[in-house]
């Protein structure tokens, strides 16, 4: 691992958990891990760019599709790839299928970059989680397998008991608080060689009384109305989160990706106000 690295550019690749849901800003737009850790780089790196293609609901065929092809043009020096978790939450899910597409997507990314990063997902303490572990743990095999051959960083989510904690997720228990994307920025940034901002991103938070059974069950109906049945329905009707949506920093117009860069590095402010670079 490289220590006190200099990186220029930063593509983020991927679905809603790199798209940033449901980690929400004042205005209703997504911040998440990836424009957290793109605006501590761009601290370090005057003319520091940034593109996230990454869009919610997207599997790992789609991902390949729409995203791999236009990230690997970039030229970035370090690009994330986070896939496949989507799939193995499928009731019918190829495992052999996600896997060779998971490689075309390394074995295409890998080449054009100077440092790939792929990732561990992080679950969720529940019955969903050991329900879908067998898949996700086949996947993260993939993943581990994948990085040794082609000299990628792994930053492993998954077993970070901080990230497993409830309490770090998001009502929909699909996608991390602001808090719980923050401890991956962290992680990936660490993993990159970065002097450590928080040691204890691992930790979960302090023990907190439980809540009560009432609590209990008005949140799980909250979340049944509000979110799993909205989800079952989708899947019903072959309809995903993301259709019709492109990548923060891709243009549909154009068919392709652009560059972001914050007007003032030493305070970048929210990537959604910084400017683009080139057409």
């Amino acid at each position: 691992m490289q220590t006190n690295p200099t990186h220029a550019s930063l593509v983020a690749v991927g679905d809603s958990f790199t798209e940033g849901m449901s980690d929400v800003m004042p205005d209703g737009s997504y911040r998440g891990w990836a424009d957290v850790l793109a605006s501590r780089m761009a601290l370090r790196t005057p003319g520091f760019r940034y593109a996230n293609l990454a869009v919610r609901g997207k599997l790992i065929a789609q991902i390949v599709d729409e995203q791999v092809g236009p990230a690997a043009a970039m030229g970035a020096d370090v690009i994330t790839l986070v896939g496949g978790l989507n799939d193995t939450l499928r009731p019918r899910c190829d495992m052999g299928r996600v896997r060779d597409l998971l490689t075309e997507a390394v074995e295409r990314l890998a080449p054009s970059c100077r440092q790939l990063v792929l990732m561990r997902s992080p679950g969720r303490q529940g019955p969903v989680l050991e329900r879908f572990r067998p898949r996700m743990e086949e996947l993260f095999a993939c993943v581990d397998e994948l990085a040794a051959r082609h000299r990628a960083l792994v930053v492993d989510l998954y077993g970070a008991p901080s990230l497993a904690d409830p309490r770090l997720w998001d009502v929909d228990r699909l996608h991390l608080t602001a808090d719980g994307h923050r401890r991956v920025a962290e992680a990936v940034w660490q993993a990159l060689g970065y002097e450590a901002e928080d040691t204890d991103w691992r930790t979960p938070p302090p023990p907190t009384a439980p809540p009560g059974w009432l609590a209990r069950r008005t949140a799980d109906v909250r979340f049944t109305h509000r979110h799993l049945l909205p989800w079952i329905g989708r899947r019903l009707t072959g309809r995903s989160s993301g259709d019709g949506r492109a990548g923060a920093q891709f243009s549909a117009e154009l068919g392709r990706a652009f560059w972001v860069t914050p007007v003032d590095h030493t305070n970048p402010g929210p990537v959604t106000d910084w400017r683009q670079v080139g057409p």
